[in-house]
C-alpha cells in the first residue's frame, strides 16, 4: 500500500471506530434512560399509594401524623411529576434508539468499505468515504445528547467485553455446521 492509500484506510478505520462509540453510546444512553424512567415510574406509583392510603387511614382514625404522612407524599408525588412533565423520557429513549438504529447502518457500511478496500480505486474509497461522513453527519446534527456514565459505559462494553465482536468460534456457533469454518 502507499503511503496516501495508508492513510485513506487508517483515516476510515478511525471514522468507523468513531461511529462504533456513538452507536454504542446512544445505546447505553437509552438503557440508562430506561432505568431511570422505571425507577421514576416505580416512586410514583409508591407515593401514591402513600397518599391515598394515608388520606384514607386518617379519615377512618383522625391520626394527625397520618395526615402528614399522605400530604409529605402528595408534595413529593407532585414535584415528581412537574419533574416528569417537564423532561419527557420515553422521548429521550425513542430519540437514542433511533439514533443508534442509524448508525448502526453507517457502521455496516464502514466495515464493507474497509472489507472492500483492496479492490476499490482511491476515488472509489473517497466518493464512498466522503457519502458515509455526510450521513454520519446529518444523524448527529439530529442526535440527542449523551452523557459521560453512557459514554464510559459504552467504552467498557467495547474494550473490555468485546461487545461488538466475536471470536471465530462463537461465529461458527451460531453458523448451521455446513458453513462454519472450524468443523
Amino acid at each position: 500500500m502507499d503511503d496516501y492509500h495508508e492513510k485513506l484506510y487508517g483515516q476510515i478505520r478511525e471514522s468507523y471506530g468513531k461511529v462504533v462509540y456513538t452507536y454504542m453510546t446512544h445505546i447505553e444512553m437509552a438503557n440508562l434512560l430506561m432505568k431511570k424512567n422505571r425507577c421514576l415510574k416505580t416512586i410514583q406509583i409508591i407515593l401514591s399509594s402513600i397518599s391515598t392510603v394515608g388520606f384514607l387511614a386518617d379519615v377512618i382514625t383522625n391520626q394527625v401524623l397520618l395526615t402528614w404522612l399522605a400530604g409529605i407524599s402528595a408534595a413529593l408525588s407532585l414535584a415528581l411529576n412537574l419533574y416528569s412533565k417537564e423532561r419527557n423520557l420515553t422521548d429521550e429513549i425513542r430519540s437514542n434508539t433511533e439514533t443508534s438504529n442509524k448508525l448502526w447502518i453507517i457502521r455496516e457500511d464502514y466495515l464493507s468499505l474497509l472489507t472492500d478496500f483492496p479492490i476499490l480505486t482511491d476515488e472509489d474509497i473517497r466518493r464512498k468515504r466522503d457519502l458515509l461522513e455526510t450521513s454520519v453527519s446529518e444523524i448527529y446534527n439530529n442526535a440527542p445528547m449523551t452523557n459521560g456514565k453512557a459514554y464510559a459505559l459504552a467504552q467498557s462494553d467495547l474494550k473490555s467485553k468485546e461487545y461488538q465482536f466475536f471470536s471465530p468460534d462463537e461465529i461458527d456457533n451460531m453458523l448451521p455446521e455446513r458453513l462454519r469454518i472450524s468443523k
